[in-house]
């Protein structure tokens, strides 16, 4: 490819030279002609190098995006046919149907209606699609294009370019596309609040931004996961008056906590009917911030209860985040208090210190009356902390919806301090809904509390269990592979039951649906992939036969299944990258169900061993088809990774 490309360029080069001394020469009748064909060329010629240098730099391992490329063709093709047009719209989509070719360019009719707003030109979409398809330059993708309609492209790929992109898949492993600079994300999720459980409020946040973080690392950032705990506030004192009063010797005797949500709710009782105990609470909030090392250590002591609890949960659902609670920017934030007082953003009102954010009707408290701080200060204090010492390019809060306008206004606020501009940095609030229960209503257990999420995960690993005795599974498995299948079944139904919904809408959490191994669930997900893997085993090829075939078969696509297959494997970076851009999740599980349905479209039709109908011995192995299938298992178990869903080998 690069051979080819660097001979172009070198005819390109000669043929503008051609053409500058015929201008000079006064030879040709039109110059205007020669002129915008010299043009066209030096497009031409920009595109050229530019691609060729692109492609050097990256790896020759990562995965091309197609959708990507078939924008950079038809871009270049674009500004050689209209240079004068300045950012004409460029749109390559994936065709719906194969009679409309593999991808679409519906260029040709925005480009019509700014030529008519602008210039006041009419011209026709269609005759717009012919300019440019004279003007693609050339490739090693696209096969022919056609013009359909009034004015869509249609483009056919090349067979031999996709076989090549599935080979190289096969030998590199799943690669991610090449980013260009390496930026750094910090993710700020699951974020539960120290002596209360986790409920399945904290389930949406958790999942989400695991998931995001493994989609940012997978795809070469350098990624911070941040737990902003609940660790920091009056509460504490309450929580610190009632450990003193039950467990006088906890300095030297460890506190048997064992249910700190009852101590909490006993202590909040006290908090409420005491009014001596109020006032002890209040006396002990002051020490603890003024650093009393006893009071510091009952502070800890509390936290730690909360943390082993914290850990149970994200030992299950494969969590690794870092600890980073309010607490943390306690001491930054006089200092945030200071920066918006000496920038003339603060105004007094009945003893608070608020700050008005332009466009945002409720201000933002950064000092209480009687001079403690609050959620604003510390959000404003994490802000600018991730911005300016963590020198993070990308900052995701993920949070419910009912927080959308007080991060917007944080937001704001950072940017009129000047701490970063939205062109360079992106800061982005990755809101989801809540959870319902199956009567549309919020998830609560039958007495009306909210369901404490342990005991969730608790009754998902006995449904999966049921759900696996059901198909008889404990009778081919061992205890081994049937604990591994229940666990990979009960958290992986969980995720992916909020992960395949988009996350801005609430969504109705069900075992019976989760669990149902027919449709867009983890369950069938997981037993199609199994059932991929088990293809090649079952037809005695190992890994090593595999690996060996990767490097010498064509991969032959004559079958319409076989390309049909072939093209959906090879969407996987376009996909991606739209999540990388938008942070909707459910995109990568709509790609995986449809890639296991095209799978078993294939799969019914295309025999990848054949066997004697009478002896059942195997006849014919057709390698190729295997290699389809271990592409297809590739690409889907690098999915259940950017998910959290751990497959099995056997299920």
């Amino acid at each position: 490819q690069f051979a080819f490309q660097e001979n172009e360029i070198k005819l390109l080069t000669a043929e503008i030279e051609r053409l500058k001394n015929f201008g000079c020469l006064g030879v040709s009748p039109s110059l205007e002609g020669l002129r915008d064909e010299n043009t066209k060329l030096k497009y031409r010629l920009n595109f050229l190098k530019k691609s060729l240098q692109e492609e050097r730099s990256k790896s020759t391992k990562s995965m091309i995006n197609i959708n990507s490329c078939l924008q950079e063709i038809f871009g270049a093709a674009i500004q050689a046919a209209y240079p004068d047009l300045e950012n004409p719209p460029l749109v390559v989509t994936p065709s719906q149907q194969p009679k409309f070719g593999d991808y679409q360019c519906n260029s040709a009719m925005g480009i019509s209606q700014i030529l008519l707003k602008t210039r006041e030109q009419k011209v026709i979409p269609r005759e717009i699609a012919e300019k440019i398809t004279k003007n693609i330059p050339a490739n090693e993708c696209i096969d022919k294009v056609e013009i359909a309609g009034p004015g869509f492209i249609n483009v056919h790929l090349r067979k031999d370019f996709v076989s090549k992109q599935l080979s190289s898949l096969l030998i590199n492993g799943v690669q991610p596309p090449a980013i260009g600079k390496r930026k750094k994300v910090v993710v700020d999720f699951s974020s539960p609040n120290i002596a209360k459980e986790m409920h399945v409020g904290h389930l949406r946040s958790t999942i989400i931004g695991e998931s995001m973080c493994r989609l940012f690392e997978f795809a070469g950032y350098d990624v911070l996961r941040l737990n902003h705990l609940g660790d920091w506030g009056t509460q504490f004192g309450m929580l610190i008056a009632h450990l003193q009063d039950k467990f006088p010797d906890y300095l030297t005797v460890s506190p048997p906590i064992g249910d700190l949500q009852a101590f909490y709710k006993e202590s909040k009782r006290r908090f409420d009917t005491e009014e001596e105990f109020k006032k002890r609470a209040y006396q002990c909030v002051v020490l603890l911030q003024s650093k009393n090392p006893d009071f510091i250590k009952a502070w800890n002591l509390i936290c730690d209860v909360s943390r082993r609890e914290f850990q149970k949960i994200y030992n299950c659902l494969d969590i690794t985040i870092i600890e980073r609670g309010e607490s943390f920017y306690h001491e930054m934030m006089k200092d945030i208090v200071k920066e918006f007082e000496d920038k003339g953003f603060v105004q007094v009102d009945d003893g608070r210190k608020v700050v008005f954010v332009p466009g945002f009707p409720v201000p933002l408290t950064i000092m209480k009356s009687d001079g403690g701080y609050t959620y604003d200060t510390s959000d404003l204090a994490a802000l600018k902390h991730r911005l300016h010492e963590e020198k993070g390019d990308i900052l995701i809060y993920v949070v419910d919806s009912g927080q959308s306008v007080h991060f917007q206004t944080v937001f704001a606020a950072g940017q009129m301090a000047g701490w970063y501009d939205p062109k360079v940095t992106r800061v982005a609030h990755a809101a989801f809904g809540v959870v319902l229960g199956e009567d549309k209503k919020k998830f609560k257990t039958r007495s009306g509390d909210t369901v404490r999420l342990i005991d969730l995960l608790e009754e998902g690993l006995k449904r999966a269990m049921d759900k696996l005795k059901d198909k008889e599974r404990d009778k081919v498995l061992t205890p081994e592979e049937l604990k591994a299948a229940q666990t990979s079944v009960a958290f992986g139904c969980i995720k992916y039951a909020d992960l395949s919904h988009n996350r801005l809408n609430d969504y109705v959490f069900s075992f019976d649906k989760m669990l149902d191994d027919r449709g867009n669930t983890a369950a069938y997900l997981l037993y199609a992939f199994t059932r991929i893997r088990a293809i090649a085993r079952l037809a005695n090829i190992d890994e090593q036969m595999l690996r060996k075939a990767a490097r010498e078969e064509v991969l032959v696509l004559d079958h319409e299944k076989e390309w049909k297959l072939g093209k959906c494997i090879l969407r996987f970076p376009e996909i991606l990258q739209k999540i990388l851009e938008d942070l909707l999740l459910h995109t990568l599980c709509d790609y995986l169900y449809e890639l296991a349905t095209t799978f078993t479209e294939f799969y019914d039709s295309c025999y990848c061993v054949e066997k004697d109908r009478q002896t059942g011995q195997i006849v014919k192995v057709n390698m190729w088809r295997l290699l389809l299938c271990e592409a297809t298992a590739t690409v889907m178990a690098k999915g259940f990774d950017i998910l959290g869903i751990k497959p099995v080998q056997r299920m």
